[in-house]
C-alpha cells in the first residue's frame, strides 16, 4: 500500500524496515512544549557525596568475578565509607598538623594520625594524643616516608627518686 509522504531512501511513503512513513507528526515535538531540560546530575551529587560514585562502580565491577553485576546502590554505599574513612583521616592528620605548627600534611602526620595512638604530644593548648587505636587496627599498610612511632618501654624510663619523709623529729633548743 503506497502512501503519500516523505521520500526516504528512493520510495515516496509505503514501508520501509515495518515502519510507516510518512504519517503523523512523528518526533517528539520539542518545539511547542515550553519546557527547559535540566543539566543532569551525577549520582554523587544526587546521593549528596564527594567521591565519585560512577567510578567506584566501574572498578567494582571489574574487579567483580560475577559477570560484572554490581547493584547501584552497593557503588553509593562504598562511595561513602570511603569518603567517611578519608574524612577521619585527614582530620586527625590536620589536627596533628596543627599541634606541630606546620601548614603542610606530610606522609609523617598520616602516620601518626593512624597509628600514633603511643603519641602524646604536649602543646601550649595542653596534651593532646594523636592517633586512633580503630584506624591503627583497620590499617595495616606501611606508609611510605611516615618514619617510626616515638615509644619508650616504662622499664626503660629514668625513675625520678621519691624524696624521703622526714621522719626525723626537730631538735628541741
Amino acid at each position: 500500500m503506497e502512501v503519500p509522504g516523505k521520500v526516504i531512501g528512493g520510495k515516496v511513503g509505503g514501508k520501509v524496515g515495518g515502519k510507516v512513513l510518512g504519517l503523523g507528526k512523528g518526533g517528539k515535538g520539542k518545539t511547542g512544549s515550553g519546557k527547559t531540560k535540566k543539566a543532569p546530575l551525577s549520582r554523587a551529587s544526587r546521593a549528596g557525596l564527594q567521591f565519585p560514585v560512577g567510578r567506584v562502580h566501574r572498578m567494582l565491577k571489574t574487579r567483580i568475578s560475577s559477570d560484572g553485576r554490581v547493584g547501584s546502590t552497593a557503588a553509593v554505599y562504598a562511595a561513602a565509607i570511603l569518603e567517611y574513612l578519608t574524612a577521619e583521616v585527614l582530620e586527625l592528620a590536620g589536627n596533628a598538623t596543627k599541634d606541630l605548627k606546620v601548614k603542610r600534611i606530610t606522609p609523617r602526620h598520616l602516620q601518626l594520625a593512624i597509628r600514633g595512638n603511643f603519641f602524646v604530644h604536649h602543646s601550649p593548648r595542653g596534651v593532646s594524643v594523636c592517633g586512633d587505636e580503630e584506624l591503627d587496627t583497620l590499617i595495616k599498610a606501611t606508609i611510605a616516608g611516615g618514619g617510626v612511632i616515638p615509644h619508650i618501654h616504662k622499664a626503660l624510663m629514668n625513675k625520678v627518686p621519691v624524696p624521703p619523709t622526714q621522719t626525723k623529729k626537730p631538735k628541741k633548743n
